[in-house]
């Protein structure tokens, strides 16, 4: 995550730049990718694994993500399991399809040409339009079984909550948002998370996310907030809070 110059990318969320200690808020984050992230990975670029072992971590991931839903219709699991596990299934076909016909146009071992370059702008297009196709059906066979915001707790289980986690960190850092700031931001996490639902790996994932970030913050320096001042200013009271907490134990 980004906030002014603290940059945080992949699994661990490594901190290329420190300006402060992060927040508890952003550590969630890397908890979350340390648990789930290697899991996910494995599950979508693994082609080392027997089919059946490659399914079995599907379903698990799967399992896990319907599991917060906290359903006690076991009917009601086995299906929306079913679901989310055959998606990750799809999208790791899409995925793998392209990826071994573009490796094999690098893999000449010259310079790419213009046509080399054309034929990997067209495989991409393609399994963009592919991969757009499958969201759309991927969450008409939910909503035939979830409600809305059962819906909305699955997205934000393939994508490790950063769209939540990210939202109330921008609030709990900038308390001086507007109402028409924090709908802004909701809203390009929100495009960010149905994004990143179809990308192959939690770096990939991640690194949609810290797109509409970067978007996000240029939004509010535009506005006149100044993201350096307010960082410190966050950091301090998370500081504080921490102070407090101890002293009161």
């Amino acid at each position: 995550m980004t906030f002014g110059h603290v940059p945080l990318v992949h699994n661990n969320l490594v901190i290329m730049k420190r300006t402060g200690n992060l927040s508890i808020l952003l550590m969630a984050v890397t908890l979350l990718m340390m648990l789930l992230s290697v899991t996910l990975a494995v599950a979508q670029t693994s082609p080392a694994q027997s089919k059946e072992d490659y399914k079995e971590v599907i379903n698990k991931r799967a399992a896990k993500i319907v599991a917060a839903l906290q359903s006690t219709d076991s009917v009601f699991n086995k299906k929306v399991t079913a679901i989310v596990a055959d998606q990750y299934l799809s999208l790791g076909t899409i995925h793998d399809a392209r990826n071994e016909k573009i490796k094999a146009i690098k893999a000449k071992g010259a310079e790419l040409t213009e046509k080399d370059k054309a034929a990997i702008e067209k495989l991409q297009a393609r399994s963009d339009k592919q991969l757009h196709k499958l969201h759309k059906t991927y969450l008409k066979k939910l909503a035939a079984h979830c409600t809305p915001q059962q819906v909305e707790e699955i997205k934000n289980g393939m994508t490790y909550n950063v769209l939540n986690v990210t939202y109330t960190a921008y609030q709990d850092m900038i308390p001086s948002l507007t109402e028409a700031q924090k709908a802004q931001i909701l809203t390009w996490l929100t495009e960010a998370r149905e994004k990143a639902m179809d990308a192959e790996s939690s770096d990939k994932k991640h690194a949609v996310f810290g797109k509409y970030k970067g978007r996000i913050n240029n939004y509010l320096a535009k506005a006149g907030i100044d993201m350096k001042k307010e960082e410190k200013a966050w950091q301090q009271r998370l500081k504080e809070k921490r102070e407090a907490a101890k002293q009161s134990k």
